[in-house]
């Protein structure tokens, strides 16, 4: 259900940061129309900590009433608190999402066993399936290969969001677990990498600005034409290079912005880019040859 390229949303704001609606549902039809294979609101690229639970829940709501069944959603429920994130994942089910997108807890920095049995917890309390984020550069914590072979004992433990940036790590993932659980690239510059070793696809957050070329890309590593894949690698490294210009995803809503498909402003901790880094980031996506 979740091969292939998915698509981390960000979450519009109006002007005065609330929540855009109109400009999510646009949001999501484009994604479906360029041929995304499923769709993930709410995870960190969504803003996800700076929603209210109202919000979040709502955000969620609309992009499975747009997706009207014809891709999956796979919705972002992850935290601190293994409670609460049961509580989020309960909602988020009856919503119906057709998976649970849960990042791994973040400051407190919990032991393989603390991971193990947080994530056991989850998927005690719902049927639906369960994808891991792991991304020990902003939580602090790797979820490390054996504990994952352990979690991809339990059965609605379905994948994987590998985004460690360690390529010998994803390769021992791939090696200990079983070969229908999925692991997916966290990362879009390792995506070519991490299907060759023999992930199943990517959770994209370029994808937001250039849905139909990640798409591509993904599909040409699944296909196992690498040719055509590392041709699409080397048109689009800059633009993913281009992503560092700002923190967050700060970089992203301004690209989206400059390629006519707006999401409006940042909720702080994350701010706008300087105008020298915005220029910066119009030449790049120029040269690419995304921009109408």
């Amino acid at each position: 259900m979740f091969t292939g390229c998915g698509t981390a949303l960000v979450t519009p704001f109006a002007r005065d940061y609330t929540l855009d609606e109109a400009a999510l549902r646009r949001l999501v039809r484009r994604q479906i129309d360029a041929g995304v294979d499923f769709l993930v609101p709410c995870g960190t690229t969504g803003e996800s900590p700076t929603l209210s639970r109202t919000e979040h829940l709502r955000v969620v709501e609309i992009t499975v009433e747009e997706s009207r069944g014809k891709v999956p959603i796979l919705g972002g429920a992850g935290g601190y608190n293994t409670a609460e994130v049961i509580e989020l994942a309960e909602e988020l089910a009856q919503i119906g999402v057709d998976g649970i997108l849960s990042v791994t807890p973040y400051y407190n920095k919990p032991t393989q066993e603390g991971l193990y049995q947080h994530y056991r917890a989850i998927a005690s309390a719902i049927t639906l399936p369960i994808v891991v984020y792991s991304v020990q550069g902003r939580t602090g914590v790797n979820v490390e290969p054996a504990t994952l072979a352990r979690l991809a004992g339990i059965k609605n433990i379905v994948g994987v969001k590998e985004a460690s940036g360690n390529i010998s790590q994803m390769a021992s993932v791939i090696q200990l677990v079983p070969p229908e659980f999925l692991v997916l690239s966290g990362d879009d510059a390792v995506t070519l990498p991490i299907i060759a070793l023999g992930g199943r696809g990517l959770i994209s957050v370029v994808a937001n600005e250039i849905p139909t070329e990640m798409t591509q890309l993904v599909r040409s590593c699944l296909a196992g034409d690498f040719e055509a894949a590392r041709a699409f690698q080397s048109r689009l490294q800059p633009i993913r290079m281009a992503m560092s210009l700002g923190t967050g995803n700060g970089a992203i809503k301004e690209a989206m912005a400059l390629l006519g498909r707006p999401a409006g402003p940042n909720r702080t901790p994350i701010s706008p880019l300087s105008d020298d880094k915005k220029a910066k980031l119009r030449a790049i996506l120029e040269k690419a040859g995304v921009m109408g």
